[in-house]
């Protein structure tokens, strides 16, 4: 991620400034039922913005409305300003001959990013529209909140963009005005709607072990056609796929081999014949990718949905690319694979980013799928190495290597039953394993790290080189450690600082029964974001709540626990 370009951010020097009026006017909108009128200065307390959040709801101030009418008309607000903010970016884009490539670069993430915007912002509205809290389920109010949640990311993700890309100053003054305006909008609507919808309490998990023995040393049973069942005994490697009672759904199979024996020879030929907006009733479209150095970068579309990649095994099947920050691309675009199609599902296999700790910002893997999970799989780069960019996250018996910020991005992301490994970084570095982005106070992101371990690489010097457990990229980082090994080369503080008190008063992070020589929490830091938790508090960080697992993740045959352990 970009460092020491957070403060520039007008977004984030805004939220600051307002934090401490939102925390003393808060209390009083918190006792409004969403369903009784109120006027927009009452409702406007409970947002980060609430002199903004009144000029939104101009049209309305001269009668009093629900908490659900006013989220409504924010919803419209919103998508308006969405789109248009989505025109400027492309009329930027016609003068782009004007521009250096890294410019050029930026605002193509931009354009990636606006064009997501509008997608979940319609979806959004289209759910809440016509329903009240006692008609919208739990699942989907979820749903809603996440989207909403994405699309401040997006527009931050824009901002940090133009910001660390010198090259696009020409621009600048076009865009980050009116993104700054969309950006506190979109934090009203994820307020209002938060106020009107969100419960307080979210619900027990419907499986309280939450394990599932689809997968069993390995293997995974499907449930296919005869004709598909045909495809895959021609893999010479198939002990990985057998079969037995517990089986997933799976619509179509594809194989990816170098050598020509199998369907296709690239990884990004098989995306390409993959259906286009799947719903996954009918099952996944499988595609088995056999050992070998891919050297490729996969990007997998919104529209390809419900995508599952299966290789022969960790450091057996391998994807490489080597695109970085100090090469011109943005840290957003420098991942070697990226998808942002939901439900994908990844399964054995290795995934790489080789330009080193030289090259600063390179990204292995940059994920925005919604309902994604990686489930024995390797994550190798320096800095940067993992984007967990937004969106709701599992990753089960994975191992994570890197240096600076190593995992980091702004989705709710739990990480189950992993190997993270710190490795030597440039001089005069020091490691932090996590950089959560959590941005707005109504966003339900954050890293949840449950039973993983936390052991030194073998190249980190743990004398000379310092560790910690994270730092705060974005003003509300929440990041949790619960029931983990660490080892003692972690520095007692635990935790350190992104710039000077930047974030210290704000974020949140906590530790819960976490086992090994760096786990004793006496030299931790004394900043009021961080917090020794007990089991009520950290049970809200487990899969069935944090990500409500229990709805989802059975379908992917990879085996969790839903609670605490």
């Amino acid at each position: 991620m970009i460092e020491n370009k957070l403060l520039f951010s007008p977004l984030i020097i805004s939220c600051i400034l307002l934090t401490v009026l939102t925390l003393f006017t808060q209390s009083s909108a918190d006792n409004v039922s969403p369903a009784n009128p109120v006027p927009p200065s009452t409702i406007c307390k409970s947002t980060p913005y609430p002199t903004f959040c009144k000029s939104v709801l101009v049209p309305n101030s001269n009668s009093s409305s629900s908490a659900y009418d006013y989220s409504l008309f924010s919803f419209r607000k919103s998508l308006s300003a969405a789109r248009k903010f989505l025109t400027l970016i492309n009329k930027n884009l016609q003068r782009s001959r004007d521009l250096t490539i890294t410019a050029v670069r930026a605002l193509e993430d931009c354009k990636f990013l606006a064009e997501l915007n509008v997608d979940y912002l319609m979806n959004s509205f289209i759910t809440v529209n016509g329903t009240s809290s006692k008609t919208l389920p739990l699942s989907k109010t979820d749903d809603v909140q996440t989207l909403l949640s994405a699309v401040l990311t997006n527009s931050q993700t824009c901002v940090d963009g133009l910001q660390a890309t010198a090259s696009a100053w020409s621009v600048r003054k076009w865009i980050l005005s009116p993104l700054t305006n969309d950006t506190r909008l979109f934090s009203v609507s994820l307020a209002l709607f938060t106020k009107a919808w969100v419960l307080k309490m979210k619900k027990k998990p419907s499986h309280p072990t939450g394990k599932h023995l689809t997968f069993e040393n390995g293997r995974l049973s499907l449930k296919m056609s005869a004709k598909n069942q045909e495809i895959l005994n021609t893999v010479s490697n198939r002990s990985l796929l057998q079969t037995h009672d517990k089986q997933v759904l799976v619509s179509d199979i594809v194989i990816v081999d170098q050598t020509g024996t199998g369907n296709f020879t690239t990884i990004n030929d098989a995306v390409a014949a993959a259906p286009v907006n799947s719903n996954g009733s009918s099952g996944y479209f499988l595609i088995y990718i056999t050992a070998g150095i891919y050297e490729e970068y996969v990007s997998i579309a919104k529209n390809k949905k419900y995508l599952m990649m299966i290789g022969d095994g960790i450091n057996q099947t391998i994807i490489t690319g080597n695109h970085s920050f100090v090469d011109g691309w943005t840290t957003f675009n420098s991942s070697t694979f990226a998808v942002v199609g939901a439900g994908f599902v990844a399964v054995n296999m290795t995934f790489r980013n080789t330009a080193g700790a030289i090259k600063h910002q390179a990204v292995a893997v940059r994920n925005g799928a919604d309902l994604s999970t990686f489930y024995s799989c390797s994550f190798e780069a320096y800095q940067d190495t993992l984007y967990v960019h937004s969106l709701r996250q599992f990753y089960r018996e994975c191992d994570i290597y890197g240096t600076v910020d190593f995992i980091f991005g702004n989705a709710a992301a739990v990480f189950q039953n992993c190997n993270l490994y710190p490795r030597l970084p440039l001089p005069n570095q020091f490691n932090a394993i996590t950089a959560q982005g959590r941005m707005d106070p109504n966003q339900n992101t954050g890293i949840s790290i449950q039973n993983c371990m936390i052991r030194p690489a073998d190249d980190l010097n743990t004398t000379s080189i310092q560790t910690y457990l994270g730092r705060p990229w974005k003003e509300f980082s929440r990041t949790i450690y619960m029931q983990s090994y660490i080892d003692g080369f972690i520095n007692p503080l635990g935790w350190h600082e992104w710039l000077g008190e930047f974030a210290l008063n704000t974020s949140y992070y906590g530790e819960f029964n976490n086992r090994g020589a760096g786990s004793n929490t006496s030299g931790r830091v004394n900043w009021p974001g961080f917090h020794v938790i007990q089991s009520t508090d950290a049970a809200n960080f487990t899969v069935s709540t944090f990500l409500l697992g229990d709805d989802w993740l059975f379908d992917t045959g990879v085996p969790f626990e839903g609670g605490l352990l």
